[in-house]
């Protein structure tokens, strides 16, 4: 058992995970996730969605255990939770297979790209791993489960 935002869960298992999978927004939220540390700005410029929309479905991402959190001045980072169960982390590659010939998932990707160029703020998000550890051009971060 483990404390995560306030409940008292189990190790995460499939239904969990499954649950968490079955919304389009929150599968390009996770998929975003595993290739950088973003806020809810970002997801609105990327997703196009509205902020409450993208703040719902983190704020359920979070309550489960798929995405954690951490305070950058005005900013809250999302990320993927430093230790991931096995389950978490082999379904997350299973998504990015999966959606490699999906038009907005690929859209997504391409957004986030446009968006690291350009963004400053917060300074950190997209010099930072998963795992809090900053990363160079020499280091591929550790956020992508998959090249």
């Amino acid at each position: 058992m483990r404390h995560v935002g306030g409940l008292l869960l189990g190790d995460m298992d499939l239904i969990q995970i499954y649950q968490c999978f079955c919304d389009r927004t929150r599968l390009r939220i996770l998929h975003l996730l595993t290739r950088s540390p973003l806020c809810v700005c970002h997801f609105q410029d990327i997703l196009g969605e509205p902020q409450v929309k993208i703040s719902k479905h983190l704020a359920y991402l979070r309550n489960r255990g798929m995405v954690s959190t951490r305070r950058e001045q005005n900013w809250v980072v999302y990320s993927l939770p430093e230790r991931r169960a096995d389950e978490l982390e082999q379904n997350l590659k299973c998504l990015q297979d999966c959606v490699q010939t999906d038009a907005a998932f690929k859209r997504d990707v391409e957004r986030l790209s446009k968006l690291v160029k350009k963004c400053c703020e917060p300074r950190s998000v997209f010099r930072r791993g998963v795992n809090g550890r900053k990363t160079n051009a020499k280091t591929k971060s550790s956020v992508h489960l998959r090249s």
